[in-house]
């Protein structure tokens, strides 16, 4: 059983994201610990892209100032190798198939084995395409994450299907961003994964209290939290992992 799949084995997942070097590595850093402190099951860090296409406009600007901060690819896996020291849970990285590409595919996909990277989800990968990296990933043991859609629908039993890891079910239409309500019918996507697969499925896209984690993750077996956690370190800055540790505490007791 792969580490991600091991998240689940323990109830109900809080998934945490963040965007690695807002507003600056040493802060990402201890932000991971304080999520990872009180809760978080897998981590979900972001490696910064120009043109991040599945972001809204508050993970997009935490995009442009950590860009502007001077965060490379490298600079990020160094980050990694030192939270290895003391963070044991599992981490992914979320990051567009151009970041992957131009660093040259083996070389990203080997050093998420070295440095310990258990994931890589890819938004802008169709399915259809993943065959672009998928040997890879399984040749050096990271789990390639399948994104199911509301739009999906015939093909959400073929994605299932051949998912590993977890499945990142994108909640509503749109970008990521907080929602005030998720109206889209999960539950019956949830159920079509079930038949296909026993691989574990979070939802993602617009989670950003207690309540929505809660109604989320008693139709799925976890829930991906980005944007909230973005908004407290664009108020806080430096100071916001003690108040990002309290959301993640907040948001994993809903959970449960």
């Amino acid at each position: 059983m792969s580490k991600i799949r091991e998240a689940f084995q323990k109830g109900k997942a809080f998934i945490p994201f963040i965007t690695c070097g807002d507003p600056d590595l040493d802060t990402t850093k201890e932000a991971v610990k304080a999520m990872v402190a009180n809760g978080a099951d897998l981590v979900e860090l972001g490696i910064p892209f120009s043109d991040p296409t599945a972001e809204g406009p508050v993970i997009q600007g935490a995009n442009l100032r950590a860009l502007q901060g001077g965060v490379t690819t490298d600079k990020v896996f160094d980050m990694v190798r030192d939270l290895r020291k003391e963070v044991t849970v599992p981490m992914v990285f979320m990051t567009y198939a151009n970041v992957v590409f131009s660093y040259g595919a083996e070389r990203f996909i080997s050093t998420c084995q070295e440095i310990g990277i258990d994931g890589l989800i890819l938004p802008d990968l169709p399915f259809e395409e993943k065959e672009e990296f998928q040997p890879l990933c399984t040749r050096y043991g990271v789990d390639l994450i399948s994104l199911i859609a509301p739009t999906s629908e015939n093909r959400i039993a073929m994605i299932a299907k051949e998912a590993e890891g977890f499945i990142y079910l994108v909640s509503s239409l749109g970008v990521t961003g907080t929602r005030s309500e998720i109206k889209t019918d999960l539950a019956s996507i949830v159920e079509v994964i079930r038949e296909n697969t026993d691989v574990p499925c979070a939802i993602g896209f617009g989670i950003s209290n207690p309540e929505q984690a809660g109604k989320m993750a008693a139709i799925s077996d976890g829930a991906i939290v980005g944007s909230a956690i973005i908004k407290l370190l664009a108020k806080h800055g430096k100071e916001a992992p003690q108040y990002i540790g309290e959301f993640v505490k907040a948001m994993k007791a809903a959970m449960e």
